[in-house]
């Protein structure tokens, strides 16, 4: 029977870790996921997890990698941040991606713009349509309040202390995190002005999402702030992301709105400057 108290039994122990497979893990390389995407060779994926309930991951992805995002069981809820991989103080504002494009909700050919109305990623696929740009994700005091604990490491971890923990491991600090946006947990505005929880549309349900300037991905996956239920409410997220190709000229997201045609070509601007594309 092996031991951890001794050095040779820690790393006896360690070793013998070797190999093992669980629900939520990544796969390195990505290519040993068991099913890519229909279309998708094994060898073009270039990211490929599950993300438990109270989890969080992180990746810097190229230009034109698509991002696939998908609700396992009905109750995952991916809050998501994006900065520029490149020049990082450029990162997602959901402030603009709403206001700019006359736009309260995200869904299909939504772009999601950087506070230098750039495109960092477009919505290009959408079967869930339950999705929030309003609320931002939990923090440690209203998970404590709702949960009893809202720590990172605690049974009920909030969003924020997650951001912190995955902006860390890319050099980015607290300052540096800006409201999320949120997959796979609809908010409605009612007439009264008021926000309506609508919850989830149910297992299987997937986002994908274009992404248009080399990115560092930011995920947490925990429950929606204004989700109504006193449990901590949230289940497997699937990760999978794959190479691609950037929007163009002739991308139906690309004249969507006129705001999201000069945001496109703000983006083209920038990237031929750099010498990108």
């Amino acid at each position: 029977m092996s031991t951890t108290a001794t050095t040779h039994g820690a790393r006896d122990h360690a070793r013998a870790q070797a190999g093992t497979v669980v629900d939520t893990m990544p796969s390195i390389p990505a290519s040993t996921w068991g099913s890519p995407p229909p279309g998708v060779a094994p060898e073009a994926l270039t990211w490929a997890e599950t993300v438990a309930g109270g989890g969080y991951t992180h990746k810097v992805l190229a230009r034109g990698t698509r991002l696939r995002l998908t609700d396992v069981d009905g109750d995952a809820c991916a809050h998501l941040l994006l900065f520029n991989a490149d020049q990082p103080w450029e990162r997602l504002n959901v402030a603009d991606t709403v206001k700019v494009q006359w736009n309260a909700y995200l869904g299909e050919r939504v772009a999601l713009l950087s506070d230098q109305a750039r495109v960092l990623a477009t919505i290009v696929g959408d079967s869930s349509t339950r999705h929030d740009a309003l609320c931002g994700t939990s923090t440690v005091d209203g998970n404590t309040e709702r949960y009893g604990d809202g720590a990172p490491q605690g049974p009920s971890p909030a969003g924020l202390p997650l951001f912190t923990l995955a902006a860390a491991k890319n050099g980015l600090g607290p300052r540096d995190l800006p409201p999320s946006l949120s997959f796979f947990q609809g908010v409605r505005v009612g007439t009264d002005g008021g926000l309506e929880f609508t919850g989830s549309a149910g297992a299987g349900k997937s986002v994908d999402l274009r992404i248009e300037l080399p990115a560092i991905v930011l995920i947490a996956n925990v429950p929606h702030p204004v989700d109504p239920r006193p449990d901590y409410p949230v289940t497997n997220l699937e990760v999978l992301a794959w190479r691609d190709h950037p929007s163009t000229p002739e991308s139906p997201e690309w004249t969507h709105t006129p705001e999201a045609q000069r945001a496109f070509e703000n983006t083209a601007d920038y990237l031929t400057a750099r010498g990108i594309a």
